[in-house]
């Protein structure tokens, strides 16, 4: 005799898997934003966009971004939130151009690292030894090493005017060297000349990331690789992660998590500080006082892009970076720019509409058409907006990337020791 046991069925529904970016779906976005960029310099003759010199300048821009992304990358995995690393990158600049004057760049950039390791090494102190609120100690950093750097800017290079020195900025640096792959430039200048439909805009854009990139930004590259490998494929780095992710289980399998804290804060002022050494010894070959500009909070907005990986940061730092060298370069395409985000728009609008998310559809189409609309009314895009627009992209990509997002577990959460006991 056999008794049949009828299981239990279950109320509540299996949780939605959300959908995650693959190689191919990448590689597939790629492709389509070089066809949109295509037809829009096909349509309005304007090429501007995918040029070499634009895209060496987004470049320029994107790596003191990436740099300051990836400090805060590094922090956050470990479970501290670096607030800082404005501070860090302003600290940078200051150490950087210092030594850089005195010594050679080349000193200036480890000077930089040392500058910005050294805001780390004190977010560390009081955030994880003395448990202090991780945001309270970042803003107080914010406000106390920039104000530092400007009072001893002021009293000491005062005596260097005759190196060139200013009532706010250091004497200039040397320069340091740059790479340019051999026998390609010129040829690729010569494809990109012609205006070949998407062959020259790829030329153009290949030839952007080929020729005359600083050597700060191959190592910036290095880094970014180098962190994927160690946080992910090694020992340490599962550890480091692990005192993110929960520190208590950390702890209570042997790891210190005190001593993972303090090597990744650490190491996040000193990503920072290479950032902030860039814009001093690359970007400008000088130290002056509100260099950075903001930077290290939109490094932080493109590591909240890149959900917390490097692969996704280093795109948003290209995004952002691209924005921000846009101020460089002339008005038109500025306002070819407006085209391409009306056609982008209306695209994600109709793909919202496929998913049946009616309501984001309808905004999407709205701002499509008020930006086409604004394209087709006027002729140019007023400066002031121009400046504006990394800040405004800043905040618009977070806004449309937050429902994708996963942050650390215990990021931010203050860890005592012993706590696992």
């Amino acid at each position: 005799m056999s008794t049949t046991v009828a299981k239990p069925t279950s109320s509540v529904a299996p949780a939605k898997k959300k959908s995650k970016l693959t190689w191919p779906v990448v590689l597939l976005l790629i492709a389509l934003a070089l066809l949109l960029f295509a037809a829009i310099g096909a349509i309005t003759g304007n090429h501007g966009l995918t040029s070499s010199g634009q895209i060496g300048a987004a470049v320029s821009s994107a790596v003191p971004i990436a740099m300051a992304g990836l400090g805060g990358l590094w922090a956050e995995r470990a479970g501290v939130v670096n607030i800082g690393l404005e501070g860090m990158m302003v600290a940078g600049t200051f150490c950087g151009a210092w030594a850089g004057f005195l010594v050679n760049p080349w000193v200036g950039l480890l000077a930089g690292m040392a500058g910005g390791a050294a805001g780390g090494l004190l977010h560390a102190l009081i955030t994880v030894t003395f448990g202090v609120d991780h945001i309270v100690s970042g803003v107080g950093i914010n406000l106390l090493v920039p104000g530092i750097c400007a009072y001893v800017n002021r009293i000491y290079y005062k005596d260097y005017v005759a190196d060139g020195a200013g009532a706010n900025q250091s004497p200039p640096a040397e320069s340091l060297p740059t790479f340019t792959v051999p026998g390609l430039s010129n040829w690729l200048d010569g494809i990109e000349q012609h205006h070949w439909f998407l062959v020259s805009d790829v030329a153009g854009i290949v030839r952007g990331l080929t020729t005359e990139l600083s050597v700060v930004t191959l190592i910036a590259g290095a880094f970014l690789v180098g962190s994927y490998f160690v946080l992910w494929r090694t020992v340490f780095g599962l550890r480091l992660r692990s005192c993110g992710e929960n520190p208590t289980a950390a702890e209570s399998l042997g790891v210190n998590v005190y001593k993972y804290k303090y090597l990744a804060v650490i190491s996040s002022g000193a990503f920072a500080g290479l950032g902030g050494a860039y814009l001093s010894l690359v970007a400008a070959h000088f130290y002056r006082d509100g260099q950075t500009q903001g930077r290290g909070f939109i490094g932080l907005a493109a590591m909240i892009f890149g959900n917390w990986m490097p692969g996704g940061l280093a795109a948003g730092a290209g995004l952002f970076g691209f924005t921000d060298s846009l101020q460089l370069r002339d008005a038109d395409s500025v306002h070819v720019l407006l085209l391409v985000v009306a056609i982008a728009m209306a695209a994600l609008a109709l793909w919202q509409f496929y998913r049946r998310k009616f309501t984001a559809g309808a905004i999407s189409l709205v701002v499509a058409g008020g930006v086409a609309l604004w394209y087709a009314t006027t002729d140019a895009v007023q400066r002031p907006l121009i400046v504006a627009t990394p800040y405004v992209i800043t905040l618009v990509v977070l806004a449309l990337a937050a429902q994708r997002l996963r942050m650390p577990k215990a990021d931010g959460q203050i860890y005592r020791k012993g706590q696992a006991k």
